[in-house]
This record gives C-alpha cells, sequence and structure tokens, in this order.
C-alpha cells in the first residue's frame, strides 16, 4: 500500500529544499525553493510524533555531519541516511541511530558499478541487507529510459534502471529510493512512466520522489502503482514554505490507508 514518506535534505548544515537539477560544486548555479528556520532535529521530532516511518535525511554535499545526527539522536531508529555513505563509515552512521543507510555514489566509481564495493558495504553492515537502501536516483534518457545518476546527480553513470538492474541489485538492500533527478523540487508532476516501471520491475519496497505537487499525486501513485510505490513530497509541503500540500493532510492520507 502506498504511503507518503518525509524527507529531511540537508545543505550546507541546513534544512533545505532545492532544485535538485541545480545541485553542483558550483553554487552560484543552485536553486534553492526554501531554506528552514527549524534544525533538523525539528523535522525528526515532527516525523516520530507523527509516526511517519521510513523517512530519509539525505546529505547533500560536506558540512551536513552534524544536523544528521541531530536528527538520527531526536528519532533513534527512526529515519534513514544518505549522502556520502561508504563502507568506511555505513557502520558507524547505523551506530548513531540510524535505521538504514542510504548508498548511491559510492558504488559508481567514474561513473561505473562496481559490485566490489556493493559487497564492502553489505559486509560493513555484518552481511544484514535490512539495514541497507540503494539510492537509483536517475535521470531520463529518450521517453523510456532512465540511467543512475550520482555526484549531486550531475554524473550520468553506466546502469540502466530497469528490470535487469533491479534484479541484479535487489538481493543485496531492503528497499531501493529513486529521485527522479529531472523532477526534482520543480512541483511540475511526477514521473508517472518511471512510477508505473518501478512496481512492475520491484519486488521489495521502493521510494519515489520528485515532482509531487498536491496531496491526489498520492492517490495516483497509489493507483498506477497498484500500491506498491512510495511517494515523498518536499518542495510542495507548507512545512518546507511550498503550497500546494499540507502536512497534516499528508498524515491523515496515510491514517487512511492504514
Amino acid at each position: 500500500m502506498t504511503r507518503f514518506r518525509p524527507c529531511i535534505d540537508l545543505h550546507a548544515g541546513q534544512v533545505k529544499q532545492i532544485v535538485g537539477g541545480t545541485l553542483s560544486n558550483d553554487t552560484s548555479e543552485l536553486k534553492t525553493n526554501h531554506v528552514s528556520l527549524h534544525p533538523a532535529g525539528y523535522f525528526a521530532k515532527l516525523y516520530r510524533d507523527h509516526e511517519l516511518a521510513g523517512a530519509h535525511v539525505i546529505m547533500l554535499g560536506p558540512k551536513n555531519d552534524a544536523a544528521a545526527s541531530e536528527a538520527l539522536a531526536a528519532w533513534p531508529g527512526g529515519l534513514q541516511v544518505g549522502g556520502g555513505i561508504s563502507d568506511k563509515n555505513a557502520k558507524e552512521w547505523i551506530e548513531k541511530g540510524a535505521e538504514k543507510v542510504i548508498i548511491t555514489s559510492y558504488l559508481f566509481p567514474e561513473g561505473k558499478f562496481s559490485q566490489e564495493r556493493l559487497d564492502a558495504v553489505l559486509e560493513a553492515l555484518d552481511g544484514d541487507k535490512s539495514k541497507l537502501v540503494i539510492d537509483l536516483s536517475c535521470r531520463r534518457k529518450g521517453d523510456d529510459k532512465w540511467f543512475v545518476a550520482m555526484n549531486k546527480w550531475q554524473t550520468i553513470t553506466d546502469m540502466e534502471v530497469n528490470q535487469e538492474s533491479i534484479r541484479q541489485l535487489e538481493p543485496y538492500c531492503s528497499e531501493f529510493l529513486i529521485h527522479a533527478a529531472d523532477n526534482e523540487g520543480l512541483q511540475k508532476g511526477i514521473d508517472e512512466k518511471l512510477v508505473q516501471r518501478l512496481a512492475e520491475w520491484c519486488s521489495i519496497p521502493v521510494t519515489y520522489a520528485g515532482g509531487g505537487r498536491h496531496l491526489e499525486d498520492l492517490d495516483l501513485v497509489q493507483k498506477i502503482s497498484g500500491g506498491k510505490v512510495d511517494l515523498t513530497i518536499g518542495s510542495a509541503l507548507d512545512c518546507f514554505g511550498g503550497d500546494g500540500v499540507k502536512f497534516d493532510d499528508c498524515v491523515a492520507w496515510n491514517r487512511k490507508q492504514t
């Protein structure tokens, strides 16, 4: 059954909502929809109090460790954390209170998928794939193809997101997180084709993010995915300065489903 899943996106230590396609090392190109006055711990407590399990904390670049640690301390065992995760620090973040760690860029040295690195991360987690989420955030190529994008979604890798790659990776993780980077932060609607394909390809939980702008998008994702795909809404939420979706309505929507 489709659920609303919230997020905490961190950039330079602050909770922000950013147009995903503008993330790069050149900060002058960055387009920000909202910079919150509240720290990361505020949102962790908010999600905890409303029992919104499966929320992800994403560190977009450096200087976010303290903010992410604050969020985990506010809800130990209740949040997933990603951004800069590797075999060297994966277990450390679990010990800090993350329910699961999310990994992307480390799996793609120089843009090429490395099974060796995936094995190393899983080994660092004592072989416990229930602690691992693989982020296959992607960019569209043509009408019906998507390729994993890493390094703040700027580098296109050699991995196409399709049934073959999903089946290849499913034995190593407990779920997938997939941002449609071309839609992220634009509030112009979700990538419906991608949501449909994810429902067809994935046999483990998968969360889609990118373009959510109305409460009705939750109904849409539930319909076109048969309830197999969860939806993250960010920039459109009133708690992140948006005017398209009320956070309380998303909470009520989840409760109605259960």
